[in-house]
């Protein structure tokens, strides 16, 4: 009993993994096999990686860009709004916390749709990466605040502003020199969360895009429907090429930043 109660959490590890892993390098190794369906045994090759990359190069670039546009955006948004979220609490404060998670509620079809209805008809917006762009914030958005919020709410705000202010710092002073380095690993975690999300968002990109603005979701879901599975499965394998170090880096940058507050 004893060897079950101590083996069994990890063999549900060990089984989750498994179950994630698995098909995902098989994806991975079917991008880089000569012929899927031959396997392993006719070769291996970079020569589908590099045609997604001819084929596929706008895209990749396009959905960095608009991941690093939409931190940036989140950011100047964000962080002052779970600033002031956090230093005036109330019913208001909770009602514009509640509102501004609203996009998380509705479905992203149902937002882009929104967005078409409002802005349809001005083409050049319409036609402009930036399009997209406002689409990503609105549903990137919570999670920025949410992030910042909780640890502006895990210290004693109140109490450090009041010192600042007793010896002369002004608002902007004491929110650059005391509420952005305290809040930093909230800031990096929802960092984190905003590229990640952005790079991978496809349902809300799928309604916003146009043929000449595809993201590395619309156009993994172009290339399972029109090509071949070896450049499809080259494809994915791109994809986890940029976001797995992304993760990685980030995470060691929240990691980094709590034991330097700690």
């Amino acid at each position: 009993m004893k060897l079950l109660t101590r083996y069994m959490p990890l063999a549900v590890t060990l089984l989750a993994c498994a179950f994630l892993l698995v098909p995902t390098l098989q994806s991975v190794l079917a991008g880089i096999t000569a012929n899927y369906f031959r396997g392993l045994s006719s070769g291996l090759t970079l020569k589908w990686v590099g045609e997604v990359w001819g084929l596929y190069a706008d895209s990749i670039l396009l959905s960095i860009w608009l991941a690093l546009a939409c931190l940036a955006v989140t950011l100047l948004i964000g962080v002052p709004a779970a600033y002031a979220l956090a230093r005036a609490p109330g019913r208001l404060s909770r009602v514009l916390e509640e509102f501004i998670s609203l996009p998380l509620a509705i479905p992203g079809l149902a937002l882009a749709l929104a967005l078409l209805q409002l802005y349809g008809a001005q083409q050049g917006f319409r036609a402009h990466w930036s399009f997209i762009l406002v689409g990503h914030v609105l549903y990137t958005l919570p999670f920025m605040v949410r992030a910042v919020q909780a640890v502006l709410a895990a210290i004693d705000l109140k109490t450090l502003e009041e010192g600042a202010a007793s010896l002369g710092a002004p608002p902007w002073r004491r929110f650059v020199d005391i509420v952005v380095p305290n809040a930093l690993p909230g800031i990096l975690a929802g960092s984190l969360t905003v590229v990640t999300l952005s790079i991978g968002e496809f349902n809300l990109t799928w309604m916003l895009h146009t043929p000449l603005l595809k993201t590395l979701p619309v156009g993994l879901a172009d290339s399972y429907a029109s090509m071949r599975l070896e450049i499809a499965s080259a494809y994915t394998l791109v994809f986890f090429v940029m976001i797995v170090p992304l993760l990685m880096a980030m995470q060691w940058a929240t990691a980094r930043a709590q034991r330097i507050l700690s």
